[in-house]
């Protein structure tokens, strides 16, 4: 098994794939982020208990604002690959 199967790349295609999978994982993982600054920032998710972020408000924004672009990041990759 090579990394090509793993990211599920088929070395005969453009390498469009590869980078479209990349893309997935990238606006994913924007998402969970966003999400736990959230959780920390409006204190649902108090861990770890020494974290600088729990109850403050303006992660809470920032949350917002890297979901969103997460969101954005997997809806654009979401239409390239319709095209391709």
């Amino acid at each position: 098994m090579t990394w090509l199967d793993i990211v599920g790349a088929d070395p005969r295609e453009d390498g469009w794939s590869m980078w479209r999978t990349i893309g997935y994982v990238i606006g994913l993982l924007m998402v969970l982020l966003g999400l736990i600054w959230i959780a920390q920032g409006s204190g649902y998710f108090p861990y770890p208990s020494s974290s600088f972020m729990i109850n403050q408000t303006i992660w809470v924004l920032w949350g917002f604002i890297m979901t969103a672009a997460g969101l954005a990041v997997t809806v654009i990759i979401s239409r390239l690959r319709r095209r391709g």
